[in-house]
């Protein structure tokens, strides 16, 4: 087997997608495609997901799973727009999202119809669950803190840690989003993800480019415990929750929180149309 990573880098939200796959046998995996939204018109377009579906298509791909690594609050989930152009993949993401699915029915006051079981997605993934995607295999690693429901990925000797560890020169993600937890993320990257072998490459889900620097989106396990900026191996829990903290009130809210939100939960999937046929995105007014 011949793994492979290609990353897609979404400049408007700062968003990494990757396609992992087998150059062999062509089995694949997306983690965490982005659905395109303007909020100054609110129109959706697909460009990033017909960037996805080229590179799929050209190097004739069998995609069996489309993963989020969380319900994502600053861009919009391609996962339905994709899986409707590759027949067969499945729809995934880890089991918590019941609990985000619950808090955020009340938030958006959501129809009684709105399921917070998880069923709008294909699957659900228990922390220590293996998948196979054909000669791919995959272990799932909630990592919580950032939500209640960040699962990292290990595929080979790669880890895709969504906003639960960034760049070295980044950080971790921030942790005051309801049911956020700074301690819950110091236990998931300290005690899980830097167990893992110092050599294995860690794949993040955002990179903002501090200092003007170029994209990066790889590092390893090793480079983190000992260079990440905000959690090192040698930072002490307390350290680390009274720095995420106090840095996370001083952040504003992501641009597409709410729009995102809803429909993330909904993996990927807008709210019904009305008697008109238009769909409609619900923004509570504080």
């Amino acid at each position: 087997m011949r793994q492979i990573v290609r990353e897609f880098f979404d400049k408007a939200t700062w968003t990494l997608t990757y396609v992992v796959y087998d150059e062999e046998t062509k089995d694949a995996i997306v983690i965490d495609p982005v659905w395109d939204y303007d909020p100054a018109s609110s129109r959706m377009n697909t460009a990033s997901v017909d960037d996805l579906v080229s590179f799929i298509r050209d190097h004739q791909l069998k995609v069996h799973y489309i993963l989020e690594t969380h319900a994502h609050a600053d861009h919009f989930s391609g996962a339905q727009v994709l899986k409707e152009r590759l027949p067969g993949a499945k729809v995934g993401i880890g089991s918590r999202i019941v609990d985000v699915q619950k808090i955020f029915q009340n938030v958006f006051n959501l129809d009684s119809d709105f399921e917070t079981d998880g069923s709008q997605f294909d699957v659900l993934l228990e922390d220590g669950a293996s998948l196979r995607a054909g000669s791919l295999a995959l272990q799932v690693l909630h990592t919580p803190g950032h939500t209640p429901a960040c699962s990292s990925y290990i595929i080979g000797e790669s880890v895709f840690t969504g906003d639960a560890l960034f760049m070295p020169d980044s950080g971790t993600g921030r942790c005051d989003f309801p049911l956020g937890s700074a301690e819950e993320l110091y236990k998931s990257v300290h005690t899980k993800l830097y167990a893992l072998p110092d050599h294995y490459q860690v794949y993040v889900g955002h990179d903002y480019m501090p200092g003007g620097r170029a994209l990066s989106f790889v590092s390893t396990i090793g480079e983190e415990k000992r260079k990440n900026i905000q959690l090192t191996m040698e930072t002490s829990k307390d350290q680390f929750v009274v720095f995420r903290e106090a840095r996370d009130k001083t952040l504003a809210a992501p641009r597409l929180l709410l729009p995102s939100v809803q429909v993330n939960i909904a993996a990927g999937c807008l709210p019904k149309p009305e008697t008109n046929g238009t769909r409609y995105l619900k923004i509570p007014v504080r």
